[in-house]
């Protein structure tokens, strides 16, 4: 079995993980691996194929037959197995989470521990769950919903891997994940872990590939059942379609323009850097970044300079040094597509009160943005109204709370909310009128018991927990 060691200068990865087994690619790509600090070549991963996709979606439909009828406890033991291995490998998770993608190493390893924690989650919300519900003569069991293809992002590979996989082992359903070919050296230390859980051969399967390629053979092949997808709106919404053709089960995560609400009593030394801090999460490359901030125009002024005050913290740099903030984008077409916002935020009028266009001084080598502040902006302004996936923050002024609120909403998105605000009750009043899958009071909490995904274009369904588990589930009643 080849091994990824940060020993070797260049990695290469010529295999995919099917029937239990690492097993030599029949796709023939070859793609290089660049490390976002300094563009320079780390790795090459050969890309699957087709071919590639069905074996491992033969292998789980196999490995389906026996483990979908596994009973809770089985499945709670396996979870606890899959939690062992990975925290195993928590350090060399986040270690090449920073070389890969870049993430700065405060964020990152609470990424890998997120993604360790959520086994222990699922086997939490499992035990919650009734998979077995009887009145009179009627039987309701809950039983898991077949193959499941799961496609996961490039800004927190680790998370989305184990937190799909969590849910889909609680629910009983065998595996083909198609993580981002971004991610391949994050992709394959995972994958080494997962080997060493010893869970039934075929019912974790891992092909690298293509979303046009893999993912899509995922998506219209007849024995997949469910497919739980985190990326793109565009992707997303080429998957509902394509996904109806054969009556898949879908769960799509899909983004989100996230707006923060400083109340009119919010404490500043608190506030801000919150807000910051929100906006700027995994260098502003995460789908619950707050990247609206709504200010009462009354204390539009003094934010403005508690903001520029706080951004001297937010210092950008080698995401491998505890103390950087801000790591550079994932790749030179993210950096461009970023920069493209900053640029068009300058054309429509907003003012930019930090930041700007070009690489921060001494950084030109990687794929690094200058976190940028607009003021002045206007909700309908490109910069306010589209997901730009970097560290961008446009500050937006209301005259009444009501204004906020529909400000707030005014969105296609509705992932992720925060308000911040010294009277707790009035901001859950605020709250309650946001049309968002999750909101936040003050700080970025967790509860992984807690439902995640959101209203309108950031997808369909829920994530974490309970929900999380229920998605992969289908309600059956036997009726005497």
């Amino acid at each position: 079995m080849e091994t990824i060691t940060e020993k070797d200068a260049i990695r290469t990865i010529t295999t995919h993980y099917i029937d239990g087994a690492f097993v030599e690619s029949h796709g023939r790509e070859v793609m290089g691996i660049i490390k976002p600090a300094n563009g320079q070549l780390i790795g090459r991963v050969t890309l699957g194929d087709e071919e590639d996709t069905r074996r491992a979606i033969a292998a789980a439909k196999r490995a389906f037959a026996t483990f979908g009828r596994t009973t809770k406890e089985e499945r709670s033991r396996y979870l606890r197995q899959l939690h062992k291995a990975v925290s195993a490998r928590v350090d060399d998770l986040t270690a090449v989470m920073i070389e890969e993608y870049g993430g700065v190493a405060r964020f990152a390893r609470l990424i890998v521990e997120s993604g360790v924690n959520a086994f222990a989650a699922a086997e939490k919300g499992l035990q919650a769950l009734p998979l077995r519900e009887s009145w009179g003569g009627t039987t309701v069991t809950l039983e898991p919903v077949g193959v499941a293809g799961l496609i996961t992002a490039w800004n927190a590979n680790a998370l989305f891997i184990c937190l799909k996989l969590a849910s889909a082992v609680a629910a009983g359903c065998a595996v083909v994940i198609k993580p981002s070919e971004m991610s391949s050296l994050q992709t394959r230390i995972m994958v080494e872990a997962l080997n060493a859980a010893e869970l039934p051969k075929g019912v974790i399967n891992v092909v690298m590939g293509l979303g046009t390629v893999v993912g899509a053979e995922l998506v219209r092949n007849r024995d997949v059942a469910k497919i739980s997808f985190t990326g793109s709106v565009a992707v997303g919404e080429a998957i509902m379609r394509d996904a109806a053709a054969t009556m898949k089960r879908v769960t799509l995560e899909l983004g989100g323009k996230s707006p923060t609400i400083l109340l009119d009593d919010a404490a500043l030394d608190k506030a801000i850097p919150a807000a910051p801090t929100l906006a700027f999460m995994n260098s502003g490359q995460a789908c619950a970044a707050g990247t609206r901030l709504l200010v009462p125009r009354s204390r539009f002024d003094e934010v403005k300079r508690a903001i520029r005050d706080e951004m001297r913290a937010f210092t950008v740099g080698d995401p491998a040094d505890p103390n950087i903030m801000v790591g550079p984008m994932v790749s030179q077409k993210q950096y461009e597509h970023v920069e493209s916002y900053i640029r068009k935020g300058i054309e429509e009028g907003a003012e930019v009160l930090v930041g700007g266009e070009g690489h921060p001084k001494g950084l030109e080598a990687g794929y690094f943005v200058k976190p940028t502040v607009f003021v002045n902006v206007k909700n309908e302004m490109t910069i306010a109204q589209e997901e730009i996936f970097g560290p961008v923050l446009s500050v937006i002024a209301y005259d009444s709370l009501d204004e906020a609120i529909r400000i707030a909403n005014d969105s296609k998105y509705g992932l992720h909310s925060a308000v911040l605000g010294t009277d707790i009750q009035r901001a859950r009043r605020v709250a309650s009128e946001l049309r968002a899958g999750r909101v936040v009071i003050n700080n970025m909490t967790d509860d992984p018991q807690a439902p995640w995904g959101g209203f309108k274009y950031s997808g369909v369904g829920r994530e974490y927990g309970k929900y999380g588990i229920l998605a992969f589930l289908e309600p059956k009643a036997i009726l005497e």
